[in-house]
């Protein structure tokens, strides 16, 4: 039986994925990198990973990628949750399909993957199990209701299972980045204009976008990477790792009433 470690990640094709399959090929593991855009992942297949089309809303692809990491490797030791994206938009603007895909992608796509996994983390008495969350998933922005509520539900998603798979040595661990430089962005900023760029809510929607654009403040991917790194290296891992200035915002959230930290939000956004 191969001693590596053999890791699953999904969202390789980009970002926070990318990052952290070139960071764990470099400290010896064995990683799969999967994504829909498999054009987009030959870079971190010609350093040495292992790629699959896998789309975390197709039962199939999930299924087969499965399927070929036991039947090559015999063993799944770590699947680190990535995949996922943000869909902006005023509550009364966003067309229902789009926030139930939002839970499909975000959500149900990660659970479901989960669930094919666990049978041999079960067998073989170890696993982790790491969910990109985010730092919305404690708080909330302007316009991000569907995004923020499917990051909270992934959050109490992540501490139930922690309990119900622990008994079965197996790790559940949470990364909550802030803003970071990644395609995540650019795809929020263009829903958010396609969706309540002429509406009744576009003053906000250019607030929203103006205010991201110029913060300034992403976080390199490549340094959360090491916080999954260290998660995965670790023998007692935390529940929780933090990265860049979500630390700050989490904070606010903590010592600020609801109203105070509304309010808060509509100076940072200029409204």
């Amino acid at each position: 039986m191969n001693k590596q470690k053999i890791v699953l990640v999904t969202g390789a094709s980009a970002g926070i994925g990318k990052a952290a399959v070139e960071l764990l090929l470099q400290e010896g593991f064995i990683v799969y990198g999967a994504a829909r855009r498999v054009e987009n992942m030959r870079d971190i297949e010609s350093k040495g990973a292992y790629i699959m089309a896998m789309d975390v809303t197709d039962e199939a692809s999930m299924v087969n990628g499965v399927n070929r990491i036991i039947k090559e490797q015999g063993r799944i030791d770590v699947l680190f949750n990535n995949a996922g994206y943000g869909s902006y938009g005023a509550v009364e603007d966003v067309p229902m399909e789009e926030a139930r895909r939002q839970f499909e992608v975000n959500l149900f796509g990660l659970s479901r993957l989960t669930q094919l996994v666990l049978p041999y983390m079960r067998k073989q008495k170890s696993g982790k199990i790491i969910n990109n969350s985010s730092a919305g998933g404690k708080i909330y922005t302007l316009l991000g209701a569907w995004y923020h509520a499917a990051k909270h539900a992934l959050e109490g998603f992540s501490d139930c299972l922690r309990l119900e798979v622990k008994p079965f040595g197996i790790d559940v661990i949470i990364i909550e980045p802030g803003p970071t430089e990644s395609e995540w962005s650019e795809v929020a900023f263009e829903h958010v204009q396609q969706t309540s760029g002429n509406t009744a809510y576009s003053k906000m929607a250019d607030a929203f976008i103006k205010t991201f654009k110029n913060s300034g403040s992403a976080y390199s991917p490549d340094r959360v990477a090491l916080l999954v790194s260290k998660a995965i290296r670790s023998k007692k891992p935390r529940t929780r790792y933090v990265a860049g200035n979500a630390r700050a915002a989490l904070f606010m959230r903590k010592i600020l009433s609801d109203k105070m930290f509304d309010r808060a939000l509509y100076r940072m956004f200029r409204i």
